[in-house]
């Protein structure tokens, strides 16, 4: 406008025709944002409209879906408790941790690895007949094992249902054919790789038990060996009836040193001179010997019955808790077999994969519909933008 006034201005003042005054840059913005709400509203909805009414319309492809249940439970035993056991009974408990480990290994590449033999993931996600959207590899061009991964991770989906343990799988596919197969070869995987760690569990825990029981076993032969040759070096076999032996051959010999003392005595007393004293005399001192000698046997320090008694008996006792500890390692090795068989994993299918006879993806309408409604939203949003700034620059 500053620059108009001079020209019309001076053109009245000349007397000259009056010159057509030259739009300002505001009455240019003014027309533009007039004719703008029409192309906004082309760009912001009915061209995104269009494009995913024909997308999905015409070039989306079909998806079938597939789902399956299953729950992870592994057997639990009654409480000890008679009220507990008619609560609670024997029955199966939810073994959590294991299922958000098979979940993971659904999704991990491990599976699909295995999964590839069974059903060819490449070529099923690279069939021709698939919207170039949706196909393998994608406009990227990366074939990949990785993107083949990833690719194949957006066709799965697992939801857990913690207050259950529900886990529902599902499975899409552009085949009916192969999103069952799919499906199925998961689970026998899962199951797969439940039994692996079932077998894992139980011979790690049985493993322990052998190995204690082979120490035991070890040792209890070590003891019985120990006392075995005691016994043969030091001609010990019982310690009470050698012992109650030994007594009594210590009292017969003082029963007879004692009567042929008597009996010397008396003949010496009758026949001072009489020749059978020398027999008597020399019989006593035989026996008076003997005597002796075996109470060395009984009571002596080294060799005797007695001194062997203290180490037999340690020997003995050493036997007998080496027994007494192989018979707790045999009872434990049991008991650890059984509880093997009571942690055993089950996967327990409530929802076998069916054969889908119609796909359920994509929602054609819906997805057109969403296009258009969020088209909408964004014409509105732009189109208060664009008039507050209209509105600034006037």
């Amino acid at each position: 406008m500053a620059v108009q006034e001079p020209v019309a201005q001076a053109a009245a003042q000349g007397g000259g025709p009056a010159v057509t005054p030259v739009p300002g840059w505001r009455e240019r913005w003014a027309r533009r944002w007039r004719r703008r709400p029409s192309r906004l509203f082309l760009a912001t909805v009915v061209l995104p409209t269009a494009l995913a009414a024909g997308y999905y319309g015409l070039l989306a492809s079909d998806v079938y879906v597939v789902e399956s249940r299953f729950v992870v439970r592994a057997p639990q035993g009654a409480p000890a408790t008679g009220l507990g056991a008619l609560l609670q009974g024997t029955g199966f408990g939810r073994a959590q941790d294991d299922t958000y480990a098979v979940h993971d290994y659904i999704r991990s590449r491990d599976a699909m690895r295995l999964l590839q033999p069974q059903v060819d993931l490449r070529a099923a996600y690279e069939d021709a007949g698939i919207d170039r959207l949706s196909r393998f590899p994608g406009w990227d061009r990366d074939r990949s094992d990785e993107a083949l991964y990833l690719h194949h991770l957006r066709h799965l989906q697992i939801d857990y249902d913690s207050a259950s343990s529900i886990t529902t799988l599902t499975v899409r596919a552009y085949g009916a054919d192969q999103a069952r197969a799919v499906n199925e070869a998961l689970l026998r995987l899962s199951e797969a790789l439940l039994d692996r760690l079932n077998d894992r569990s139980r011979q790690d825990l049985i493993a322990v038990a052998r190995r204690e029981v082979q120490e035991a076993e070890a040792a209890a032969a070590a003891a019985a060996a120990a006392l075995t040759d005691f016994r043969s070096r030091g001609q010990v076999m019982d310690v009470a009836g050698q012992s109650a032996l030994q007594l009594q051959t210590v009292a017969r010999l003082e029963e007879e040193l004692r009567l042929a003392q008597a009996q010397r005595d008396q003949v010496q007393r009758l026949s001072p001179g009489n020749p059978q004293l020398a027999t008597l005399q020399a019989r006593i001192d035989a026996l008076r010997a003997d005597l002796t000698r075996e109470n060395a046997r009984l009571t002596g320090r080294e060799g005797s019955l007695n001194a062997k008694s203290g180490q037999l008996a340690r020997l003995t006792l050493a036997k007998e808790l080496a027994d007494k500890q192989l018979a707790a390692r045999l009872a434990e090795l049991d008991s650890a077999r059984g509880e093997a068989r009571r942690k055993h994993l089950y996967l327990e299918r409530l929802v076998e994969p069916h054969r889908p006879d119609q796909a359920m993806e994509p929602r054609r309408l819906r997805a057109a519909f969403t296009v258009f409604v969020l088209g909408l939203l964004a014409w509105g949003v732009l189109g208060l933008a664009l008039a507050a700034v209209r509105e600034h620059a006037d």
